[in-house]
């Protein structure tokens, strides 16, 4: 695999698995998840990959409910979409329901991207978040997500660039 450049990989492939649970039924609730990278050593993480799984909503009769994820470089106070330049992935499971039928549909962003880039995101501040809201549930709902990548050093004017982008991107 090319590397991308200005960045000298540092680790093997890492898989880093976290979890983030509603404080409340139907509320935004965000997990910080820390990477414990090295600022001093100008330490970024590549993302190759991401899973995210989400627990389904409540089947209620008559009742649209949803469930949302998302997993962001940087600190949200919503879930966001692909369109957001720091969500990374995201997961939606909705279930409309008329009180006769009910009808599922699901949306997850590809793991990895189908034109074979070299990367899905740059995390160049110590943190990503995990982030979960639901809607219309009569129980907490949780979200679990996992991230592919590795470890890299970054030039020092890559590594300003990256670490100003990110935090720009709030």
């Amino acid at each position: 695999m090319v590397m991308p450049k200005g960045l000298t990989q540092t680790s093997s492939l890492i898989v880093i698995s976290a979890e983030v649970v509603e404080a409340a039924p139907n509320t935004f609730t965000s997990q910080t998840v820390d990477l414990q990278l090295n600022p001093l050593d100008q330490e970024v993480f590549v993302v190759y990959g991401v899973d995210i799984d989400c627990l389904d909503p409540n089947l209620q009769p008559g009742v649209d409910s949803t469930v949302k994820a998302s997993v962001s470089t940087t600190r949200r106070t919503t879930i966001g979409s692909l369109a957001d330049s720091n969500v990374v992935g995201m997961n939606r499971i909705a279930i409309q329901d008329n009180g006769v039928t009910a009808v599922r549909s699901d949306f997850a962003s590809d793991s990895a991207p189908s034109t074979q880039l070299e990367y899905l995101a740059i995390i160049a501040t110590n943190d990503f978040f995990i982030n979960i809201e639901g809607t219309n549930n009569l129980s907490l709902r949780s979200a679990s997500a996992r991230l592919y990548g590795a470890r890299m050093k970054a030039s020092a004017s890559i590594y300003a660039a990256l670490v100003q982008s990110e935090i720009l991107s709030q």
